[in-house]
């Protein structure tokens, strides 16, 4: 679209991950007559968590019942699958092996299997024998198979929600970054940076799915929460091609259930290859895929938060640990071995790593819940780490009847 100066809007969605697109979407399907527009800081869509992760279609095993993650990951995997069906985009529904590898991973497993069936998800339990029978490559005490996970491309689904929003009469705007927001009684000023110079553009409400920056946005309106989003560099290996064929399912360790990151897996891609990952270490900077990537601004922000040594604190062992694999491949290699001893440090390749923007609280405990927060005239995204991509859907949905809720009060 063409940048102009002055722009009015009745919602401006800020952010073209999956969740903003998604969001975008829906809107602009239930409100056709509304003039709608998506900011994205990037010149494509779903670059950063989107577009940085395993792909997978989550059928919802880990999330506590009744919570929002279990709720709209499994509404988001069925609707995920049946948007690809409708527009031929791949996915294979390849399923999830949960491996328990010695007898407190066992112990872990069993409370999976419990929790699975509070949250209705169809499973199968598999003795050792019945393990070998169905992944000869893979070692384990027992494993659960969960028949609903899935593979995908995210960002085909992003390429395909933007063109859908454009058809629908809304509007994009990309390589834009949002840097004020300021709120009267009657409508919100967005200042942009765009490569056509500073523009000043108002909308009578804005929806936020910012990711990595969600509390930052938040602080522009003045919202008072309680969080900061602490970046997680979750690292991936690619398995040398000769091992495509090394496994038929995902393989994922059994979670540390105190964490809200699932261990190093093996995922078989959509494109046919396999990853390895990811790891969870502490990043330095809110967008730095590499390894040594560092932001002043971004670490301090950190250091002056109390909850980020609380949480240091919390999980120090753990973070040193994830550390020392980060740095030494032998280390990280371990993780895979300990269910599938064929891999070797050869066939660890290069592969892009992805940051999970988690939100932490004051008192350094991790937000284990999708969350949001409001003011009078906009809707925020503050934490959506996986499940998000399979939850974009439902999520989309759930942001339109809130925007409703604070339309309708207003209106």
């Amino acid at each position: 679209m063409s940048n102009k100066t002055h722009e009015n809007y009745d919602i401006c969605i800020v952010g073209g991950g999956i969740v903003g697109l998604s969001t975008a979407w829906q809107l602009q399907q239930n409100y056709p007559n509304k003039k709608v527009l998506l900011i994205e800081k990037e010149a494509e869509f779903g670059l950063h968590q989107t577009g940085h992760n395993s792909g997978v279609i989550h059928a919802g095993v880990y999330y506590q019942p009744g919570s929002l993650k279990a709720k709209f990951c499994k509404e988001g995997a069925a609707a995920t699958k049946a948007f690809c069906k409708q527009h031929q985009i791949d996915f294979d529904e390849c399923g999830k092996l949960l491996v328990a590898t010695n007898e407190i991973e066992l112990a872990r497993l069993k409370a999976l299997e419990t929790r699975c069936h509070e949250n209705n998800i169809a499973i199968q339990w598999l003795d050792q024998t019945q393990l070998n029978q169905e992944e000869p490559n893979i070692k384990g005490l027992a494993a659960i198979l969960v028949k609903a996970t899935g593979i995908v491309n995210y960002q085909q689904i992003c390429e395909k929600l933007a063109y859908l929003f454009i058809h629908l009469g809304g509007e994009l705007m990309t390589s834009s970054e949002v840097v004020g927001l300021s709120e009267t009684a009657n409508q919100i000023q967005l200042d942009v940076r765009s490569p056509s110079g500073n523009l000043h553009l108002s909308s009578r409400f804005i929806v936020a799915c910012t990711g990595l920056m969600a509390d930052r946005t938040t602080k522009m309106l003045g919202i008072k929460t309680d969080f900061q989003i602490i970046p997680f560099r979750g690292e991936y290996y690619r398995l040398n091609k000769a091992h495509n064929q090394v496994v038929k399912h995902l393989i994922y360790p059994v979670p540390d259930p105190d964490l809200p990151f699932l261990g190093v897996h093996l995922t078989r891609m959509i494109d046919g290859s396999v990853t390895v990952g990811p790891n969870a270490v502490q990043g330095w900077k809110r967008e730095g895929y590499a390894k040594l990537n560092f932001s002043l601004k971004d670490t301090l922000q950190m250091l002056f938060f109390p909850g980020f040594w609380r949480l240091l604190s919390n999980h120090w062992q753990t973070g040193l640990k994830e550390t020392r694999n980060s740095w030494f491949k032998q280390g990280y290699l371990k993780e895979v071995q300990k269910y599938c001893s064929q891999i070797k440090l050869d066939d660890l390749e290069a592969y892009p790593a992805g940051i999970r923007a988690q939100a932490v609280l004051k008192d350094g405990s991790l937000v284990h819940d999708f969350l949001f927060a409001q003011s009078k005239r906009s809707l925020h995204v503050c934490n959506a780490p996986s499940p998000a991509a399979t939850s974009a859907f439902p999520i989309g949905k759930y942001i339109i009847e809130k925007l409703d809720e604070i339309m309708t009060e207003l209106e």
